[in-house]
């Protein structure tokens, strides 16, 4: 919101310079910053007055323009239609840098011979001074404007940049800003007069108002002016509007624009010629329905959008923009100008679906008060009968179906204080919030009964009323205490350094940390993992963001699909990030997971030749080093998931508890994400429970001061018997300190159905060297338990 200082100054005395003005409202929870209107400095620009008009002498269409501009005369030859001896207007002289009306960029002017006659400087336009794009006519300045006075001197106008909170729709409007100010200066607000003479017929013989869905409408005001002329606004509202950064049009919406930054209640003016019918019917949009919006889209309507209809079409969208159909246009001579309040949820999604924001639905997505509507129309009519003349019909069409009582507050002086902590009085308190507009009656000495202005829609409950003591008394008022108690032990949450520890293991092992969205599609829910637990949002932003994530595959899948084209090394991708469960109708089941996915060449380039592409065993030995590292004894045991590769899949396991899985993406999910025909393996751990298998701290184990001796043995066993079988035998025997697998062939030279299987196994005593008898007979005992318990023998 922007608003000009000569305007604030029409409605409350402001003394103080613009920048402290600025900053009481930052620190009354309006942030406002002070800039110049202008932004230029118009060096070699004055006020000048016209004193003499001549015909150009050689060109019908050119005039000369003597121009007093106080340090002398000047004749220029000049092209404008709109000005007349007497007017002030401003003169550049020679070398002052002006903006181009044709190309638009910057020019320092020189002296010119036009048609035969000199011209030393230039009446200017306001494109010319880089206010506007207007650029049809001379900017004629108000009568009071100096003769020779710098016009930057004359123009400079602060200008206050304001950020509103949602909260505060009353101060999107000059009148609002202007209360906040009187209250925070001890001044008044001077309202503006909106008497106007009513000389038409009654404009219940003109048209009616019927609001068929006033769940959407609270009211609907209008008011009709028959024999208007359209034209330009006055110089001085342009002005005004090009400051606030609204281009002015004509008249008529300059002057709806105009009353809405004033009051901060949207108008909308329609050819009252062009309605159907003479009637005004607001209700839902009917299935089907569209309207040519004024930006001159065609817009399809659905039943939930509000529109402004006549008996046959709709002629607006409610709250949002009109019909071109029912635009003001230079032909038009009767108005019917609008002035209503709409549901905000209403008017937010209809903008929101219509993709079509507006500074009018700005205003009602926020909350205006219904009782705005009627000052804000006759405000907006006494404009229209100064500047663009008519008659006004007697009265105001007025339906008016959500009235309500104005809302009071019984406001306790020692809940103020309790709130605050802050020794404030009853009149303290009254004096503060009259000057907001507030009607305080004292109900006791304790008590008093706050009745709240309409355009306060913020204001709901006592504890909103100790917020405008505050605010107004400024917060510097409230005392600075130690609190009365010491502060509370922190309690350590666990799974805080447990996940970055993880994050740490994972960077460690070569992984890459992403962070994805936790909102995704219900189609690559499906590819990915399941849907059949997912969340839907009531209200999601797109198609692509609908369902709350069961999984972190699809983020993983997708962020793999997008960096494969760009990489030919091995891609190794991690994230740590909460999946959402479906319990019913209770809170959804959140649990944080650790997921990371492996992809791609094992090594990069080399002459050392290729190492083969990552698979099941690289993504199991990323799992089984970070659970070593967190000094978890897991099991893996084979599994069948749908959309992991049978075969390739296994279960991780804490004693009788599964923490995660581990498995290579099934072909068909892979070619629905695009991905490349390469292996992808990923695995995803359950942090909770992961954490809960943590044990206590590990104990310290000397190492032995003798020689270990190593031995290979192969054996040869039924293919079904799974190696890890094999592994637990062997550790389970005296002597054996390690063991690890380091062959495995199965083919011709093996009988039919049996596999080889070759293990490196370390020997060690911490007491002494072990000799050679010793080495033999663990090797028998290995042997011996490997033959009872799976069949086993070695292989010759």
């Amino acid at each position: 919101m922007k608003i000009p200082l000569s305007w604030l100054k029409e409605y409350v005395s402001v003394s103080l310079p613009a920048k402290e003005v600025a900053e009481r409202l930052t620190m009354a929870g309006i942030e406002a910053n002070v800039t110049e209107a202008t932004g230029r400095s118009w060096d070699k620009i004055t006020v000048g007055q016209i004193v003499g008009l001549e015909a150009h002498p050689n060109a019908d269409r050119l005039q000369l323009a003597t121009i007093d501009f106080g340090q002398g005369q000047s004749t220029v030859v000049c092209g404008a239609t709109n000005i007349r001896v007497g007017d002030k207007v401003p003169f550049a002289q020679v070398g002052a840098e002006l903006i181009d009306g044709h190309s638009g960029k910057p020019v320092k002017l020189k002296p010119a011979k036009i048609r035969g006659v000199s011209s030393e400087g230039m009446a200017c336009s306001e494109k010319e001074l880089g206010i506007s794009d207007s650029h049809e006519g001379v900017l004629v300045l108000p009568a009071d404007a100096p003769v020779g006075v710098p016009l930057a001197e004359y123009l400079r106008d602060p200008l206050f940049e304001l950020e509103i909170t949602p909260n505060r729709a009353d101060c999107l409007s000059v009148i609002g800003v202007a209360r906040e100010v009187a209250a925070l200066t001890r001044q008044e607000v001077r309202l503006p007069s909106s008497s106007f003479d009513e000389a038409g017929p009654e404009i219940e013989k003109l048209v009616s108002v019927e609001i068929a869905d006033p769940d959407l409408c609270r009211r609907y005001c209008a008011s009709i002016i028959d024999g208007i002329k359209i034209g330009p606004s006055p110089a001085w509202m342009q002005q005004r509007l090009t400051a606030c950064g609204m281009r002015p049009i004509n008249n008529i919406v300059d002057i709806t624009n105009y009353v809405m930054l004033e009051y901060g209640q949207p108008l909308h003016a329609f050819d009252f010629h062009k309605i159907g019918g003479s009637k005004i019917i607001v209700r839902r949009a009917r299935a089907g329905e569209k309207l040519t919006s004024l930006d001159g889209v065609d817009r399809e309507l659905g039943p939930d959008m509000l529109v402004i209809a006549d008996e046959a079409i709709p002629v607006a969208i409610a709250g949002v923009m009109g019909g071109a159909d029912s635009e003001v246009t230079d032909a038009t001579t009767s108005i019917l100008l609008e002035s209503a309040n709409f549901q905000p949820v209403s008017i937010r999604r209809t903008s929101s679906g219509l993709k079509l924001r507006s500074e009018a639905s700005i205003r009602f997505e926020r909350g205006i008060s219904p009782e705005l509507t009627l000052p804000a129309l006759w405000r907006a009519t006494q404009l229209v009968l100064e500047i663009s003349g008519g008659t006004a019909a007697k009265g105001m069409a007025d339906a008016y179906p959500g009235k309500r009582e104005a809302t009071v507050i019984r406001l306790r002086t020692s809940s103020v204080r309790q709130l605050l902590g802050l020794d404030v009085s009853q009149d303290q308190i009254v004096e503060v919030l009259t000057p907001l507009g507030f009607q305080c009656v004292p109900a006791g000495p304790e008590n008093t009964a706050v009745t709240v202005p309409y355009w306060r829609m913020d204001v709901n409950e006592p504890a909103d009323l100790a917020e405008e003591v505050a605010r107004i008394m400024g917060y510097a008022a409230v005392p600075t205490t130690m609190l009365s108690s010491e502060l509370p032990r922190q309690e350590p949450d666990p799974v805080l350094p447990f996940r970055e520890q993880l994050r740490d293991l994972m960077i460690a092992a070569g992984f890459q940390e992403i962070i994805t969205y936790s909102l995704t599609s219900h189609e690559k829910l499906t590819k990915a993992a399941s849907a059949e637990n997912a969340i839907r949002l009531a209200n999601p932003l797109s198609a692509e963001l609908e369902y709350l994530r069961t999984s972190l595959r699809p983020g993983l899948l997708s962020t793999l699909a997008a960096n494969q084209k760009y990489e030919d090394a091995g891609i190794r991708l991690f994230e740590i990030g909460r999946v959402f469960l479906s319990r019913g109708n209770d809170l959804p089941d959140e649990r944080e997971i650790l997921a990371g996915l492996i992809s791609g060449p094992r090594t990069a380039l080399s002459w050392l030749g290729d190492k083969g592409e990552t698979d099941f065993f690289d993504a199991k030995g990323t799992v089984e080093a970070v659970l070593g590292r967190l000094g978890i004894e897991a099991e893996y045991e084979p599994t069948v998931e749908e959309r992991l590769l049978p075969g390739r899949v296994a279960r991780v396991l804490t004693g009788h508890t599964m923490v995660g899985i581990i498995g290579e993406i099934h072909p068909k999910v892979a070619e629905s994400f695009d991905l490349l025909p390469q292996p992808v393996a990923l695995f995803e751990l359950d942090i909770e429970k992961l954490l809960s298998a943590v044990g206590s701290k590990r104990r310290y184990r000397p190492l032995s001061r003798f020689p270990r001796a190593l031995r290979d043995l192969a054996v040869l066993v039924d293919v079904q018997v799974p190696a890890k079988k094999l592994l637990e035998i062997i550790r389970g025997v005296p002597l054996v300190s390690q063991v690890s697998l380091f062959d495995l062939y199965s083919g011709t030279q093996v009988p039919p159905g049996k596999k080889s299987v070759a293990f490196r196994i370390a020997y060690q005593s911490d007491s002494h060297t072990l000799t050679e008898e010793e080495l033999v007979a663990a090797e028998n005992e290995i042997l011996s338990r490997l033959a009872k318990d799976t069949g086993a023998s070695r292989r010759a």
